[in-house]
């Protein structure tokens, strides 16, 4: 096999691909659940430790294949403990994963693409454009090339990119995380968050039963689209509309995710039409404080004002939260995930 050619990587590869590679090679039918155990449950980073396949069989798997994992390029660790990894994206742009421990619970928070075509004005990833979409391996990398990946509880699809704008991979990545085969967690233990590309959602919500967070951030549809072009597309009425269709009572959970600025979405107004907007879905509100990004004129509300907004909510019948900001002194917390080295970003508390 010419050098020149590239080879292709098995992670991220679900069962039926799998079975697609054995037969190509030709591997025994079999092959395919002994690889998967081998990416998945015992976590190879080489075909040769794939050793109850015959020495032949590695050979002939290892012409045309490479397990793929990569480990973070650089890393950067917050106070409160929050870790943020640097990881190979894809067109010439690095993409972030953040890790966050929280007592009991240790979630990750992971990217779906480098960049982001959505062009949301308070996000840095928005303002960077769009690279290029991950695929289901460099996803799931992010899960087992971090150092506290065994002791992973939680995941959630929040970081660079929109889940559902690369909708294939990430239902691959849902596959391997959730199946017996493969990672073997509970779907309850998933969250992805979506700014409400309608079809796509249709699709998450009928193949997978993840959880399901919504970036609202405005109910005021005008005001809305000012800041999220997406509304334009499917204004956040059509989402909910879409999202009462769905059982939310029971093992699924739905939040909706609301980032408050002072003196823009922060009065009693843009509560009510919020508690309108959700009135009669089984939905929770997580109220976020804006963490202050470059370009963006906006400032964060103040603790007093988010307190009176979460009690005007509960008070119409709308539980809300206000959720802890973590990692904010190394630009990991929502909306500053960049995937840079570059000033401000992985290397701004090593300086």
């Amino acid at each position: 096999m010419s050098e020149t050619v590239k080879k292709k990587k098995l992670l991220g590869l679900t069962l039926e691909k799998l079975r697609d590679v054995a037969a190509e090679v030709g591997l025994k039918p079999f092959a395919d659940k002994q690889m998967a155990q081998w990416l998945y449950e015992k976590r190879a980073t080489s075909i040769d430790e794939m050793t109850n396949l015959s020495k032949d069989a590695r050979a002939r798997l290892a012409e045309s294949y490479i397990i793929g994992r990569e480990e973070p390029v650089a890393e950067a660790r917050s106070t409160d403990g929050t870790a943020k990894y640097l990881f190979p994206g894809a067109g010439g742009r690095d993409i972030e994963a953040v890790y966050i421990p929280d007592r009991e619970r240790a979630t990750l928070c992971v990217s779906s693409q480098a960049g982001c075509r959505m062009n949301c004005a308070f996000c840095m990833t928005g303002k960077q454009g769009f690279h290029g979409n991950l695929d289901a391996g460099a996803i799931i990398n992010q899960v087992l090339s971090i150092p506290e990946s065994e002791s992973l509880t939680n995941l959630v699809f929040m970081g660079m990119g929109e889940p559902t704008d690369n909708l294939d991979a990430v239902l691959a990545a849902i596959e391997i995380l959730t199946q017996p085969w493969g990672l073997g967690w509970s779907p309850k233990r998933i969250t992805v968050s979506t700014i409400g590309n309608i079809p796509k959602m249709r699709r998450l919500l009928e193949e997978t039963k993840v959880h399901i967070a919504v970036s609202v951030h405005d109910a005021i549809a005008s005001e809305r689209a000012s800041i999220m072009p997406v509304e334009k597309a499917w204004p956040v009425r059509d989402v909910v509309e879409l999202l009462r269709g769905y059982d939310f009572a029971h093992q699924r959970r739905l939040s909706m995710e609301y980032i408050i600025w002072r003196g823009y979405n922060d009065d009693m107004r843009h509560a009510d039409a919020l508690a309108r907007l959700l009135r009669g879905t089984d939905s929770r509100v997580n109220l976020i404080r804006f963490h202050r990004i470059p370009g963006f004129d906006g400032a964060p509300a103040d603790i007093r004002t988010m307190e009176a907004f979460r009690d005007r909510l509960n008070d119409a019948g709308i539980t809300a939260t206000i959720r802890a900001s973590r990692g904010e002194d190394i630009m990991a917390a929502c909306g500053m995930l960049a995937g840079s080295k570059s000033e401000n970003t992985l290397n701004t508390i090593e300086e």
